[in-house]
């Protein structure tokens, strides 16, 4: 099974053996690269319990709208329900099988085929289900078109088209080619003609030989080559295309489906698509992160700088309480300065919030703490992602209520500890710093504090976070900021 793909539901249906099962993976891997060719929903169905019909896998199309509201993978019909698919699968009827139905209320044409095993028993059939107007325009389609279709189908069928499960997934917009084994051009659609004339290619190019063009075409000679579908970004000028290119082989009488070798390919369609505007797009948007990435880091340096100079004009003056403040404000500026460095190092404008913590647990613990007392500042539990705004606000406030821990709660004392823990739940985040020091005055009241610092952590709290600030004694004091969960989201 190819990534992304919905996995079978072999659950649903009567056993089946492993070679059947191996064969049946096999055409469920092209079975979406099948959807977008035939521009039909395909449902891949076998026997289930009590002559039911079970879904092992919708392939839904991505060039036009699936008929259905959700995927069908796993639904049981009663046998009269799928009266087509029934007769194959319960009668043994053989061959293509046509007819109307009304799916989800559009009128849709229904092409029920056999798909047998190993062994040439019908192992399940799959229902091609496409919208009436779809197969309207199909039929108007040039007769090589349509043989192209049928070539496809029949290859998916007997489970022989190799490669298909790495294909990304075609689009409306695709041109198409079709080639014959020595590279002459057969048919070539519109949208494929208007990409070639982008590159200089004025007339149409049926009847040309792909080796004589100037552009890169090895990737069709070589899916022919090898038998298998090979997927290709080429650069065309100024263009970006993808090219998709599926190996046509004879088709064998309609019972010795899967039962014959497929002898040499008799040519290839190519499935072209321009992506040179979401390459041009992404370009662009690489330059931008590049510049914004340019900007933070020139923001962190220049706050490192404005530290410096704080540090300096702190060591020139003799007031104690003029050192203090400034060496808080320092502390202040290089809380700052730690989320424009995680900003300059990445593409994202969300920041982890446990690597905000240990930066700052590690700038407080070389700025204050004694190296001669034992205090450790630890830092647990799971990260989060906040808006660079908002996760400046949580570095300012847990930079203040570290300092407040280390400066208050071990005063004379030799050792001690300061956990960090990071918290989550269905409705909100939480950062707890809870220290094993002396513990609150028996008289504080966070209302009306006087310290500076805590009023910096409540305004920050109320009004960036738009959550709560508490402080609770204990063994020591724990201060715990609260705030919506859905910050994270914006």
């Amino acid at each position: 099974m190819a990534p992304g793909l919905v996995f079978p539901a072999y659950d649903v249906c009567v056993a089946l053996e492993p070679e059947q099962r191996e064969h049946l993976d096999r055409v469920i891997e092209a079975l979406p690269l099948l959807a977008d060719v035939c521009n039909a929903d395909l449902l891949l169905c076998a026997r289930g319990p009590d002559d039911t019909a079970a879904v092992l896998f919708h392939a839904a199309p991505q060039t036009v709208p699936s008929l259905y509201p959700a995927n069908q993978t796993g639904r049981v019909f009663p046998r009269r329900e799928l009266n087509e698919v029934s007769r194959v699968l319960y009668e043994g009827k053989a061959g293509r099988s046509v007819g109307w139905a009304l799916v989800w209320g559009s009128p849709t044409l229904q092409e029920v085929f056999e798909i047998r095993g190993p062994g040439g028993e019908i192992v399940a059939v799959v229902s091609s289900n496409a919208n009436l107007l779809e197969h309207q325009r199909l039929q108007r389609q040039d007769p090589l078109y349509r043989a192209m279709v049928a070539r496809v189908r029949d290859e998916v069928f007997s489970g022989q088209l190799r490669g298909a499960g790495g294909l990304k997934r075609l689009t409306e917009h695709d041109g198409v080619l079709i080639v014959s084994p020595q590279g002459i051009v057969q048919f070539m659609s519109s949208a494929a003609e208007h990409q070639y004339r982008r590159v200089g290619y004025v007339d149409n190019l049926v009847g040309a030989q792909m080796n004589e063009l100037e552009t890169s075409e090895n990737i069709c000679f070589k899916a022919m080559e090898r038998g298998v579908c090979l997927q290709q970004e080429i650069a065309e000028g100024d263009q970006v295309w993808i090219r998709r290119v599926i190996p046509l082989f004879p088709l064998p009488p309609r019972g010795l489906l899967g039962r014959r070798p497929r002898g040499e390919p008799e040519g290839a369609v190519v499935f072209i698509q321009d992506i040179t505007d979401e390459r041009r797009k992404e370009q662009e948007l690489k330059i931008k992160s590049a510049m914004i990435q340019e900007v933070h880091h020139r923001v962190k340096n220049n706050l490192q700088t404005i530290a410096f100079l704080l540090k300096m004009e702190a060591s020139r003056t003799n007031s104690a309480e003029a050192q203090e403040s400034l060496r808080q404000t320092v502390a202040r500026v290089l809380s700052m300065a730690v989320v424009h460095e995680f900003l300059s190092r990445g593409d994202t404008s969300d920041i982890q919030i446990r690597d905000v913590c240990s930066r700052i647990a590690a700038e407080v613990a070389n700025g204050m703490l004694d190296p001669n007392k034992d205090v450790r500042i630890d830092v647990a539990g799971e990260s989060f992602a906040l808006p660079a705004q908002q996760a400046t606000s949580c570095a300012l406030a847990l930079n203040e209520l570290l300092q407040n821990a280390v400066e208050h709660g071990f005063a004379g004392r030799d050792r001690g500890t300061i956990d960090v823990r990071l918290g989550e739940n269905d409705d909100c985040m939480t950062i707890e710093i809870a220290d094993d020091g002396v513990g609150l005055p028996h008289d504080f009241d966070l209302a009306s504090t006087s310290s500076l610092g805590l009023q910096i952590v409540q305004t920050l709290v109320r009004d960036d976070l738009r959550g709560q600030l508490e402080l609770r004694n204990g063994r020591g004091v724990t201060a715990r900021i609260s705030f919506p969960k859905e910050l994270a989201r914006r």
